[in-house]
């Protein structure tokens, strides 16, 4: 099976820092797979609070995350800090792709990318919903 590689685009329109603490480290003594999962889930919600929102409610609907890939780089330890940079694009009617780098701070070193699908749901007829216009602008002005 091919590798999976997430292409990095040209500009991010958000950043954040989470700390690596002690609940993300495995036996191995480095991030956890499934950490970074959670990690790059919790800078998710960092970025759409930067847009006005929250990944639940973004002008009367919210956001379903609909596939994803990770890409897993190099090792990161307790104690570092991690920047997740964001951007978003390949936009269709409903949603499009979330691409996070995530960097180690001090060092800058690359520690995974991620590629997350997502669409537009309005949870109270628990159907895709069309993306918000305003959510375009506020991105087009990030």
């Amino acid at each position: 099976m091919p590798r999976i590689k997430v292409e990095l685009p040209e500009r991010f329109i958000f950043e954040t820092r989470l700390p690596i603490r002690a609940q993300h480290v495995n036996r191995a003594g480095h991030v956890d797979n499934a950490q970074m999962v959670m990690l790059i889930s919790n800078a998710r919600e960092a970025f759409f609070v930067g847009l006005g929102y929250t990944h639940i409610e973004v002008e009367g609907v919210g956001t379903v995350i609909t596939d994803a890939a990770f890409q897993y780089i190099s090792e990161s330890f307790e104690g570092e800090t991690l920047v997740f940079r964001f951007a978003v694009n390949d936009f269709n009617k409903y949603g499009g792709d979330i691409v996070c780098q995530v960097s180690e701070h001090d060092s800058g070193r690359e520690v995974a990318r991620a590629k997350l699908g997502f669409v537009f749901f309005d949870y109270t007829t628990r159907k895709v919903a069309p993306i918000p216009p305003r959510f375009l602008e506020r991105l087009a002005a990030a």
